[in-house]
């Protein structure tokens, strides 16, 4: 459960990072409101956002279980926060070559002030842009980040370039959250090409919600980079990391809200 204390002053930034508040600045871009949320919260950012046996919890433990038959030496996690993967899997995997990017210098304060992580570990840097050359890690990570990005396949695509073996994605499926309806509804619009229409009348021209909790986040799905995959990767194994809401044959299209994307290369 989240410190209360935490609770009460990431609520209060949130307010004055969105312009909720009477006098508060609004920031002039949705990357200020990304980059001032994060460093606003960063002291609070596990407590907020880490959770024993959420759903990247079970996504770190599938991933773990194939560090073994495929071969993986070296694990670039992309976004990396406050090191939460990095610490996992060094814990789980001594031999492992571990390493992280992520673009708010505060949150890198953080994973080497507070949480542990080797300075040399971490590189700033962004998603988009990965300061490395093609097939330099054997697997590339992401957990959570890419419904947080604009265009989440411009990362995806840089993770493609820079892994030999594997790709993990463990993120949102907009698929499997609200009610049947409209899960049904979403998933016809997008099949039709009209969600981005869609998304732009329901979030008044923005593109992006803002929560407390979450910060800004666009509406994304691991289905939304399946092609990628799918034409980088011999296999994609799909792994529900979130409860299901219904048994149906399109699981976990239709019934999880967050979904483990792993993208072999043989």
């Amino acid at each position: 459960m989240v410190d209360r204390r935490y609770a009460r002053s990431t609520a209060s930034a949130a307010h004055r990072i969105a312009g909720d508040g009477a006098g508060a600045p609004v920031p002039r871009s949705a990357a200020d409101i990304q980059r001032r949320y994060y460093t606003d919260t960063a002291a609070a950012y596990d407590a907020m956002h880490v959770r024993e046996n959420d759903g990247h919890d079970a996504a770190l433990r599938f991933i773990s279980a194939l560090v073994g038959p495929c071969r993986l030496r070296t694990v670039l996690d992309v976004g990396c926060g406050t090191g939460r993967a990095l610490r996992y899997f060094r814990a789980q995997h001594r031999d492992l070559d571990v390493h992280g990017i992520e673009p708010i210098e505060a949150l890198i304060l953080e994973a080497v002030g507070v949480r542990g992580i080797a300075a040399d570990d971490l590189v700033r840097g962004r998603g988009e842009s990965l300061p490395y050359a093609d097939r330099s890690f054997d697997a590339v990570c992401e957990f959570g980040i890419l419904h947080h990005v604009r265009e989440p396949n411009a990362v995806v695509r840089e993770m493609l370039r820079v892994a030999r073996r594997a790709v993990f994605l463990s993120d949102a499926n907009r698929f499997g959250q609200g009610s049947y309806v409209s899960r049904l509804a979403k998933l016809a619009l997008c099949r039709s090409g009209l969600w981005p229409l869609a998304n732009y009348v329901k979030t008044r021209g923005r593109g992006y919600a803002f929560t407390p909790g979450d910060g800004l986040a666009y509406s994304y799905s691991v289905f939304d980079s399946y092609e990628l995959l799918t034409q980088w990767a011999t296999r994609v194994i799909l792994v529900p990391t979130s409860p299901a809401s219904a048994t149906s044959w399109v699981h976990p299209l239709l019934t999880v809200g967050q979904v483990l994307a792993c993208a072999i290369r043989e």
